[in-house]
């Protein structure tokens, strides 16, 4: 298992997986909820062959510490994208899922002389259609019940796995992907009740990052928009994809992982390496 390192930046301080060598490209990998870093190791070390790839844990969770408030997004990017440039990181590609998918957006929307390009994965973005149709989704209930001050602290602290796993199992195309191990990092990523108020923060932020995304500025980072084939929503690709040029991504690819839900590194490691690999050759 790669170790963790830390970087103060402020107030805080991240932990990061590294691979590679600081001399070449950077690529910044995030991850979701709930999951830490630990997400990536079946892809870091491949990806650390050719790049610079630093995959942290989100502020507040894991073995990072401290929380910003407000979380909003583009607050996250910017705490993250400081402690790569302080750990050498040049040349930046920033690929997430999830709320990590959310944050990369934000990199491409709100610092983009920071980047070179944005790989966002399995994720509506605030304020960018079909963010409206999702949170009407019965399946969605969780984004509610996380903006809900202190209730979701107070029914899954003590009950972490049984909760996380629910959403494992339903979101991943073949939840047998996720190992014991990899739930049981996961747990304990979150087990600090700062930490799991983080988690759930980040939730609470998103009316705010909504508000700041419907305000349609032009992207001009190159960005690539994932999903995998095995995800149970009945939104479609070419939805998201309308939804972000709408936002102003004025240079927008699309594409599809195999035998993948919610859990792109874990789910089809190889085929998103294969992606990450053939968009940072198309930045060049």
């Amino acid at each position: 298992m790669t170790k963790l390192a830390h970087i103060q930046v402020g107030d805080w301080k991240l932990a990061v997986r590294k691979a590679g060598d600081p001399s070449m490209p950077a690529m910044v990998l995030l991850h979701g909820w709930p999951q830490t870093s630990y997400a990536w190791e079946q892809v870091l070390g491949d990806l650390g062959r050719d790049q610079y790839a630093l995959a942290f844990d989100l502020p507040g969770v894991g073995g990072s510490q401290g929380s910003p408030q407000p979380a909003e997004k583009h607050v996250l990017a910017d705490i993250i994208l400081t402690a790569a440039e302080q750990i050498g990181a040049k040349d930046v590609l920033v690929a997430g899922y999830d709320v990590g998918g959310m944050v990369a957006f934000a990199c491409a929307r709100d610092h983009p002389a920071r980047i070179q390009g944005a790989v966002v994965m399995n994720t509506v973005i605030p304020g960018v259609a079909p963010w409206e149709e999702v949170l009407a989704d019965p399946r969605i209930f969780h984004f509610a019940l996380h903006n809900v001050p202190g209730l979701p602290e107070r029914l899954v602290a003590g009950r972490e796995r049984a909760y996380f796993d629910f959403f494992y199992d339903i979101m991943a195309g073949n939840p047998d992907r996720l190992t014991e191990d990899a739930r049981e990092h996961y747990v304990r990523g979150y087990s600090r009740p700062e930490a799991l108020k983080a988690g759930f923060d980040w939730y609470r932020a998103m009316q705010k990052d909504a508000e700041r995304n419907a305000q349609t500025a032009p992207i001009q980072v190159p960005v690539l928009y994932l999903r995998g084939d095995a995800d149970p929503g009945v939104l479609g690709l070419d939805d998201y994809a309308e939804g972000l040029r709408q936002a102003g991504v004025e240079r927008l690819e699309t594409g599809t992982l195999p035998h993948s839900g919610e859990y792109a590194p874990e789910e089809a490691p190889q085929a998103l390496i294969a992606e990450l690999r053939r968009f940072r050759a198309a930045l060049a």
